[in-house]
């Protein structure tokens, strides 16, 4: 299966999630909306043609949408707490993703999951810069996205 269609379903998805319902309509718009992207999108350039392996999109997508939901749990308490005692931080995420997809795909993860945002990449693509808005531990942090993320986009785009 190719990136082409990988990133139409994941645009098709993505809209589904954020529309919030599923419906005729909703599915219908959807699909639309994904195929007119992942065609505008193809006028930037040419995809990268590495090999990527299907098996082990299943797991990631779990873990992110544990954690989205556990995230929200996370700063809803924070919010309506004091919100003195929040410890918002910026941390750099040294990187081992070799493939564009995947770090700009690893970068959209760490954004999508709340109380956290990508804000630059290193001109190297070495290093993500990312803010958190409650940071206890910066090297717990730093672990949690290379084990839960990283590895698995390393493993799905075999790099």
């Amino acid at each position: 299966m190719g990136r082409r269609v990988i990133l139409g379903c994941a645009l098709f998805l993505g809209w589904l999630m954020l529309a919030g319902e599923i419906s005729v309509g909703q599915i219908l718009l959807g699909l639309v909306l994904a195929f007119a992207i992942e065609r505008y999108s193809r006028r930037f350039g040419d995809v990268p043609r590495g090999k990527v392996r299907i098996g082990a999109v299943p797991a990631l997508v779990g873990v992110v949408l544990w954690d989205i939901v556990v995230a929200n749990l996370q700063v809803a308490k924070r919010v309506l707490g004091p919100l003195s005692d929040m410890r918002p931080r910026f941390v750099q995420v040294p990187l081992d993703l070799e493939d564009p997809t995947a770090t700009a795909l690893l970068a959209a993860i760490i954004t999508i999951t709340p109380g956290t945002v990508s804000a630059a990449l290193s001109p190297d693509r070495r290093f993500l810069t990312l803010h958190a808005l409650d940071l206890v531990d910066a090297d717990a942090l730093v672990r949690t996205i290379k084990l839960r993320y990283e590895r698995p986009l390393k493993e799905i785009f075999e790099c």
